[in-house]
């Protein structure tokens, strides 16, 4: 009985920080789009394909860190800076 209420309470923190997480993508995404359609009208040397391409391919990488047992906290999801990571 005791592991059924444990393994209920762990899906609503885990749907929780779902939902949280997408509303907070969400909320990024509209207060970044502004800047995203300026930078997209100003780039001439394709210099954010280029970045797009090497974030898909860190993102990939991460996915497969994350399978193998390495974590990203919260607030390295909700950093308004992650998408700036692979310029480090």
């Amino acid at each position: 009985m005791q592991t059924l209420t444990v393994d209920i309470a762990s899906t609503f923190v885990d749907d929780a920080s779902a939902l949280l997480t997408g509303f907070g993508r969400a909320l990024l995404r509209f207060a970044m789009g502004p800047i995203d359609r300026i930078a997209n009208a100003y780039d001439i040397a394709g210099v954010l394909a280029e970045r797009r391409a090497t974030f898909r391919m860190w993102r990939a990488n991460r996915g497969r860190a994350r399978h193998e047992g390495r974590r990203i906290g919260l607030l390295g999801r909700l950093s308004p800076f992650r998408r700036l990571a692979h310029l480090t």
